[in-house]
Formats: C-alpha cells, sequence, structure tokens
C-alpha cells in the first residue's frame, strides 16, 4: 500500500502532466527557423535566445539547417542539443547553398503550426515568441519582427532604425518573419533563385494572397525584437559597408541584384 507520501508525489506528477497536457492543447507549436552557413561563432548565441524563450519549452523547437558550412556550426549546435535537452532541437543538413533553400528545408522539417526565422547570427528577445502568437491571433497569419543591432554602435543602431522607419511609415514588411507553417507551404515558400530580399518577395506574395482571400493581414511586431549582428556594415573601413548594405537593400526593394550572389 502506498504511504501518504507516495501518494502526495504521484498526485503532484499527475497534476504536472495534466498541465503540460493543456498547454499543448491550448498553446501553438512554433518552430524557430535558423539557416547556418559558417556560424560556429554565433550559433550558440542564437539557440540560447531560443531556448530563454518565455514560452512553454514542450510548445517549441528549433531546427538549425547547417547550410553547407565550412566550419563545426552543425558540432556546436549539436552539443547545445545535448546540453538543453528540454529544448526540442534537431539539426538537418543541406548540402546546396543558397539561404532561401537552407530556409525551405528546414520550414519543410519543422512540425510546428508558426514558423519564426532566425538568420543564425542574431537572438530572439524573450517574449517574441508570445507576441509572435498574439499577433497571429489577431488576424496576421504572417509578419515581419522589428530587427535592432546588437551593438553599442549609435551609427549601426541608426541604420536599423532607419529600416524600421521604412517598416512602420511605409509598410515594408522584410527581414526576419514568422508565418503560418501550412501558408508558407500553399505559397511554396521562398523563391531559390534569389540570393537577396527572398524575405520581401515572399511577403509580397503573403500580402496579396491575404487581400484577395480576405484572410486577414501581414503584421509587424515592436514590442519585441530580435537583435543582430551589425558585421555586414562592418566590411569597409570608416563603416563604409554602411552605405554599401543600403544600396544593396534598396536595389533588392526595387527588384534589381536579387539573384546575384553577393557572398555574405
Amino acid at each position: 500500500m502506498a504511504t501518504s507520501e507516495e501518494r502526495s508525489r504521484r498526485d503532484a506528477t499527475d497534476q504536472q502532466s495534466s498541465e503540460r497536457t493543456l498547454a499543448q492543447a491550448t498553446t501553438p507549436r512554433v518552430s524557430v527557423v535558423i539557416p547556418a552557413h559558417t556560424e560556429a561563432g554565433h550559433i550558440a548565441a542564437a539557440l540560447a535566445s531560443v531556448a530563454a524563450q518565455d514560452y512553454p519549452l514542450e510548445c517549441l523547437e528549433c531546427v538549425v539547417v547547417d547550410n553547407a558550412s565550412t566550419d563545426d556550426t552543425a558540432q556546436r549546435a549539436e552539443a547545445f542539443a545535448a546540453q538543453h535537452r528540454a529544448l526540442d532541437l534537431r539539426v538537418i543538413a543541406e548540402p546546396a547553398l543558397g539561404v532561401a533553400r537552407a530556409k525551405n528545408r528546414g520550414a519543410r522539417q519543422a512540425t510546428g503550426s508558426i514558423l519564426i526565422f532566425l538568420d543564425a547570427d542574431s537572438r530572439l528577445s524573450p517574449r517574441l515568441t508570445r507576441d509572435v502568437v498574439a499577433q497571429r491571433q489577431s488576424g496576421a497569419p504572417a509578419g515581419s519582427i522589428r530587427v535592432v543591432a546588437d551593438s553599442d554602435s549609435r551609427l549601426e543602431r541608426g541604420f536599423f532604425d532607419l529600416m524600421e522607419v521604412g517598416a512602420v511609415l511605409l509598410g515594408v514588411r522584410s527581414q526576419m518573419f514568422y508565418c503560418d507553417r501550412a501558408l508558407f507551404l500553399a505559397l511554396g515558400g521562398f523563391d531559390e533563385t534569389l540570393q537577396l530580399a527572398e524575405d520581401l518577395e515572399f511577403l509580397r506574395r503573403v500580402r496579396a494572397y491575404a487581400r484577395e482571400k480576405g484572410q486577414g493581414v501581414v503584421g509587424h511586431i515592436r514590442s519585441s525584437v530580435i537583435a543582430t549582428s551589425p558585421r555586414r556594415l562592418r566590411t569597409r573601413p570608416y563603416h563604409l559597408g554602411v552605405a554599401t548594405v543600403f544600396v544593396r537593400w534598396a536595389l533588392a526593394f526595387a527588384g534589381v541584384g536579387r539573384t546575384r550572389d553577393y557572398g555574405g
């Protein structure tokens, strides 16, 4: 016969199991897809930001797509998974180089009903997943997310603030974003011929589809952010890389140079 202490432990275990089951039934499963090409120096920080989400871990998964890395990106991601078993983290390989291809591969392998696309050199703020789910439930099946520079430099932070002006005042939807997985797959995912602005092109298709079907809007999240490495702004002396990146993005917005391989 079980003692009162054993019965109490059993009741507590049953209650915790019931709470987990209820959370899984009422909370959408979210998949964070991280394409990673030679990102050994950044991948652990990106994964740590996923593991630190203020969201039930049993309703969260992370899919890292090792995209023809020439370093130990995959091994570092696997080591993180071994050390954080509470997070459902998988590492898959996409040998054909291309960020759009890698993202599509991750989305197909994901099991969540909502996808969040995160660059490997970037970090989610802790409440982002909750804010994504709230935005989706408010009627936005997809949406961009405010991106800030993971830096104390005024110039670098100002550059990304300028991008935010475009999102708020001009309605530009691009960079890292979330999307219903079913909608993502129905629209065919990213155009794999594009080397740049594949996110902009995809979200334009989502917006057109939503308008045609009368099924919500493409939103934009500002209450939480993604902090990203400004390393591409530092490719030239005196921050001249800022001008280079701005011109590339401006041309991509206009539909110019999206298929060109800029090598980074």
